[in-house]
């Protein structure tokens, strides 16, 4: 099958081996997957940074790294180092298609169904995903597959909302009119509120404005706080929502003078977090941190393990977020359609990422579609770069090529081609047996 791997700042697609189901997931043949802009650009640019540059980014990698090479060397640490970056790493976390295959333990989805998926761990852009009961759910019946691929966006943009807890008639400001603060918007008029758009990009205005957002700002044309403290008859907002990405602590602090007294800011993008206990302090705000799609995030028995979380104490997990925001799609509550702005065939994967790359005015949104299967699905991929055995060597298939492995035996035995010779890689995840295979 087709996947779009990342590997040194570029993406590429590959051939790979499909993965096979598991007790508690499924297997879904994938029609469309989305392209977030942010997350995923982000990690495409930090994939061609230098090591240097990665180290000071991520210091618990460091951490990991030195503690390898005081047991392993300085010379094996840093081959490691070097083949982990060259195999490249899965990408994407949303996505919708057909169930292809049902593992023990589901009795509530069956082959042939309709699932949107999430999960930055499973809902790659591949022709076929491996996804946990608890990150897919099933697509309402008059939903196309485009438009339920952007589950996790949706799913992301309603926890923000429901952590402002807004209220029928509360006015909200939305800080960042990317496709979560589009996406935001809406959600936030769907609620019965006023809502204000602020955004550095004139364009997203216009288009937050055409979808129903009643004002907009622009800060370069007008002082942002005080458009607000005028659109609310000197009050100020009952809360704002911060969905722009920038390292600006400036971001932060516009958000909390923007608010009234007793008002509530809720951070769901990525901005800067040095504060300064005068915007916060006398108006007694509340700080609230939104954490993803919502409760079971991050959480292994959750997500992986299928331990959902009782809908007597937990409402809206983050199954539940996905669910409801595909019904909003549904009943036309949220529109989608003019937010996408491009979709590109599986094959043509790498030419979208590199006009991402290059584009001034990034598009909100980008789509990735999949062609129908044409042939059965392939497991196995033969390697032809593969060095002949030699006259009467053991021939040895590998079973798990987890770090140890690759670390220790698989360098081992290949250090001893005239004895054994490693006839094939075995392993949980295509991509990790695929590039084990070219490294070995």
């Amino acid at each position: 099958m087709k996947q779009v791997l990342i590997k040194q700042g570029q993406a590429i697609v590959e051939d790979i081996p499909a993965p096979q189901v598991e007790t508690g997931t499924v297997l879904v043949q994938v029609h469309h997957s989305c392209i977030s802009i942010g997350t995923e650009m982000a990690g495409v640019k930090g994939s061609g940074l230098p090591l240097w540059k990665k180290a000071l980014r991520e210091p618990e990698q460091v951490k990991k790294v030195l503690q390898m090479a005081a047991t392993q060397g300085i010379a094996k640490t840093h081959s490691i180092v070097q083949n982990t970056l060259k195999s490249g790493t899965p990408t994407g976390y949303s996505a919708a298609g057909t169930v292809i295959a049902v593992g023990d333990g589901i009795d509530d989805i069956r082959v042939g169904d309709r699932v949107a998926c999430a999960g930055a761990q499973c809902a790659h852009h591949a022709q076929i995903i491996r996804v946990p009961r608890n990150l897919t759910v099933l697509i309402p019946e008059h939903l196309d597959f485009s438009k339920a691929a952007t589950v996790t966006l949706g799913a992301i943009a309603l926890q923000g909302v429901r952590r402002s807890h807004p209220t029928l008639g509360e006015t909200f400001v939305v800080l960042g009119l990317g496709i979560l603060g589009q996406l935001t918007t809406q959600l936030l008029k769907a609620n019965g509120c006023q809502v204000i758009g602020v955004d550095v990009d004139k364009t997203r205005i216009q288009l937050a404005m055409q979808l129903g957002m009643p004002y907009g700002i622009h800060p370069d044309d007008e002082n942002d706080i005080a458009q607000v403290a005028r659109l609310t008859g000197g009050i100020g907002a009952d809360g704002v929502i911060i969905t722009a990405a920038s390292p600006s602590d400036a971001i932060i602090s516009t958000a909390f003078q923007m608010c009234r007294k007793k008002g509530r800011v809720v951070l769901v993008g990525d901005v800067g977090l040095h504060l300064n206990r005068h915007d916060f302090y006398q108006k007694e705000l509340d700080f609230f941190i939104s954490t993803s799609y919502g409760p079971g995030r991050y959480d292994n028995r959750y997500e992986e393990r299928g331990l959902d979380y009782p809908v007597a104490y937990v409402r809206w997990t983050e199954n539940r977020n996905m669910l409801a925001y595909l019904e909003m799609l549904a009943n036309e509550q949220v529109q989608i359609t003019p937010l996408i702005a491009e979709t590109y065939p599986i094959d043509k994967a790498a030419i979208a990422y590199e006009k991402l790359k290059k584009s001034d005015s990034k598009p909100l949104m980008v789509l990735l579609s999949y062609p129908e299967p044409d042939a059965p699905i392939k497991r196995t991929i033969p390697n032809p770069a593969a060095k002949p055995a030699g006259a009467n060597p053991i021939r040895i298939a590998i079973i798990g090529a987890g770090g140890f492995a690759k670390a220790m035996h698989l360098p081992n035995l290949q250090a001893l081609t005239e004895d054994y010779h490693i006839q094939a890689i075995v392993s949980r995840t295509g991509h990790n047996a695929n590039a084990t295979a070219k490294q070995f």
